[in-house]
């Protein structure tokens, strides 16, 4: 367990800086923050447990773009087919490579060994089959009409399966020369057959495109779908020791189809190294692998918006998602020769995932490459053949003598000052750190610290910056490769941001008699606070907004403020008439973002408002620091219009004539309103026809209907509400 003393040493520490009230603790925990991370030559588990990983050495550079496809002979040579100059390499158990046949067409997409040792290779776009003796010199062995040769594998009868594109014809081509619709096996009905393998009792396994199926087919062309894909493409296909098949799925977005004129080709080799399945992996419209980021916490089994997974189907026919994700794209697949279950390749920063049958996953290895594009299982080594670069790897049980990891760059928003750094380990760790001011680091940052190397806690040496990173180091016992392996979990980095002002970005004015009224609000425990704990952990609390309410009078007032260290805000109202200079107290020690201002309480005119937030709550005495904002002119309005009868009502027949004039000492005339003998109000419009203005002249003919007293009602309102009136008697 990690002591309690770091936090202790953190916090008596950063008390004298002028910054934010409480440290902020970046915990680096989770798999998915750190898998944002570089690793070299280190493994990180399902858990996000650092070990000591396989040791991977560059056997052979092509200095190729691409390496599109794969296989291994009895003898150890590895052959590699490059893209875009058409080249095969073979390189030797010793790790000699050399030019072994350079073809006519673009893409070497296939790559298979005969029983004789012979190499057969298919070409892309519209290519060939070649068959290449040991001596290097090539002839023809196969030329279908098809434009696409996705994969090729060997037979238990030693002839050749062709899997081609864009009709989905698979060929057994049995001897060189052989005319296709001679040597045609399969019509699937698919526009690709994308990838081949065998299965344990000698079938041939077909895996296709578009329709995601994967296809069983026995020596007699009989034809037996095994699974139907959620997915679009069948990728690759490998055959695992226990009869079991992996299958890598890929999705529209991701397949091979939508890319076919610039396409890549994928190679895995069974265990054995007899049989090779080759498979076209997607690139973008520059030639560019797809790029790729973390997976989501979700089910393995959940397919939805996958971009690709991997099956495995059993002997008994079941079949189980072993991985999937939404955003990495894989490229290759082979059973696991140590542990059991498959190996992955992916474009997700050239990485290779162990991935157990039951799904947890392992980042076993990180390249320096794009994409690891394919593999070639020989006994307990694995050579992996990446793109961007095309290089080979070689990597087997030995573990690394020392490995590394660079964390992500944590951005603390604000120039801070480190606290301490601790973690959980055991064996050789040590970490550093380094700091800096660009959001990537560059030859502004500083150089890495010395090493820590107590993972109760160290403090961290790093100068003041917005930005942090560290980096781990690994290492075997005494510092030599073996089987023994260092772990390192959990690492934690402490800083305080620089205290900033906070901000009140806006004041809005509500209308005149709109009154706020505070909710009920949902009320964080108690025990929270008196805690310690972040209150945000327990969930987010989210304030309701006031009620609208009737007020006559009220100017309420609402505003907007921001604290970039999230601290807690407390608001002091201001006001002052616009003929005066000196601002007098309205409220203080307000937490809520508004205030209603009672009209009477203030005489009439036109008044400013200032909010001044402070983070005092959070801070130390005399570090708190203010902001504030004015409001645009407000009015203050309680005298109502003033209704006067310009002479006597005349009586015409049936009808009255009155005069009124209507005044607003502060404001303007708004509305009127008249009434007849006590029936419904109607609007009235003065005589300019419009109410705009201070003074307003209302000249109304009213019907009155029977003999007697009648009383005219005139009700006039100004532009803030207020209601002046008055009553004329009438008699006819």
């Amino acid at each position: 367990m990690v002591s309690l003393l770091p936090l202790l040493l953190v916090s008596l520490l950063l008390q004298t800086f002028a910054q934010a009230a409480e440290p902020v603790i970046w915990e680096t925990s989770s798999r998915s923050e750190i898998l944002k991370g570089e690793a070299r030559g280190v493994s990180i588990t399902e858990t996000g447990t650092f070990l000591l990983g396989p040791r991977m050495t560059q056997v052979f550079n092509t200095e190729q773009a691409f390496i599109w496809s794969s296989a291994a002979d009895a003898a150890g040579n590895v052959y590699l087919g490059t893209g875009h100059d058409g080249r095969i390499y073979r390189v030797a158990p010793s790790g000699g490579g050399v030019l072994f046949y350079d073809a006519a067409e673009l893409d070497v997409t296939a790559l298979a060994v005969g029983r004789d040792g012979a190499l057969y290779a298919g070409t892309s776009p519209d290519g060939k089959v070649y068959r290449i003796g040991a001596d290097g010199v090539a002839s023809v062995f196969f030329d279908p009409p098809d434009k696409y040769i996705w994969s090729l594998a060997l037979m238990a009868d030693g002839s050749l399966a062709v899997g081609t594109g864009d009709n989905g014809k698979l060929y057994r081509v049995r001897a060189a020369g052989a005319k296709a619709e001679e040597s045609l096996l399969v019509d699937t009905n698919e526009t690709h057959v994308i990838s081949l393998a065998l299965d344990g009792q000698g079938n041939l396994v077909a895996g296709t495109d578009p329709g995601g199926l994967i296809l069983r087919v026995a020596p007699d062309g009989k034809v037996f779908a095994l699974f139907d894909a959620p997915l679009r493409e069948i990728h690759a296909l490998a055959s695992a020791p226990d009869g079991s098949i992996y299958a890598l799925a890929l999705s529209d977005a991701a397949s091979t189809a939508r890319s076919s004129a610039g396409g890549t080709t994928q190679t895995t080799t069974d265990a054995s190294g007899g049989t090779t399945s080759v498979t076209i992996t997607a690139v973008d419209e520059a030639g560019n692998p797809l790029q790729s980021g973390q997976t989501s916490a979700r089910s393995r089994s959940d397919l939805s918006g996958a971009r690709s997974a991997v099956f495995r189907l059993q002997p008994d026919g079941s079949s189980d998602v072993v991985w999937s994700s939404n955003t990495i794209t894989a490229f290759s697949i082979a059973p696991a020769p140590q542990t059991g279950g498959v190996l992955i390749g992916t474009a997700d920063k050239g990485r290779i995932y162990s991935v157990t049958n039951d799904g947890r996953d392992t980042l076993l290895l990180q390249s320096n490459e794009g994409q690891i594009s394919s593999f070639a299982v020989r006994g307990q080594e694995v050579y992996a053949a990446s793109s961007n670069q095309g290089k080979l790897y070689r990597f087997g049980s030995e573990l690394n003598g020392e490995g590394t990891y660079e964390s992500p760059v944590r951005d603390a928003k604000l120039d801070a000052a480190w606290g301490r750094i601790w973690w959980r380990s055991r064996g050789a760790v040590e970490l550093q750190t380094r700091s800096g001011n660009s959001e990537r680091p560059d030859q502004t940052w500083s150089e890495w610290s010395a090493p820590y190397r107590d993972p109760n806690g160290a403090q961290v040496a790093s100068p003041r910056a917005r930005f942090i990173q560290w980096r781990a180091v690994l290492r075997a016992p005494q510092g030599g490769a073996g089987t023994a392996s260092a772990e390192m979990e959990d690492v934690s980095i402490a800083y305080l941001p620089r205290n900033v002002a906070p901000e009140v970005l806006s004041i809005t004015t509500l209308p005149t008699g709109v009154g706020l009224q505070q909710l009920a609000q949902i009320q964080t425990d108690p025990n929270v606070e008196t805690s310690g704990l972040d209150p945000s952990i327990f969930g987010p609390v989210v304030a309701a907004a006031p009620r609208r309410i009737y007020q006559r009078g009220a100017r309420s007032l609402q505003w907007q403020a921001e604290d970039r260290n999230n601290d807690t805000l407390e608001y002091t109202v201001y006001y002052r008439s616009l003929n005066e200079n000196s601002y007098r107290l309205l409220k203080d020690k307000l937490r809520d973002n508004f205030y209603t201002v009672d009209g009477a309480a203030l005489a009439d005119g036109r008044y400013v408002f200032r909010v001044v937030a402070t983070d005092a709550p959070d801070n130390a005495s005399g570090q708190a620091l203010t902001g504030e904002r004015v409001s645009e002119p407000v009015d203050i309005d309680n005298t109502p219009p003033v209704v006067s009868a310009l002479g006597e009502a005349k009586l015409i027949g049936d009808r009255a004539r009155v005069v009124l004039e209507v005044t607003d000492a502060t404001g303007m005339v708004k509305h009127a309103d008249i009434s007849v003998d006590g029936a419904l109000w109607r609007s009235v419009f003065p005589d300019d026809g419009i109410a705009d203005s201070p003074r307003e002249r209302f000249t109304l003919d009213l019907p009155l209907e029977g003999a007697g007293e009648h009383t005219i009602s005139l009700r006039a309102f100004d532009s803030n509400g207020n209601i002046g009136s008055i009553r004329l008697t009438v008699r006819k």
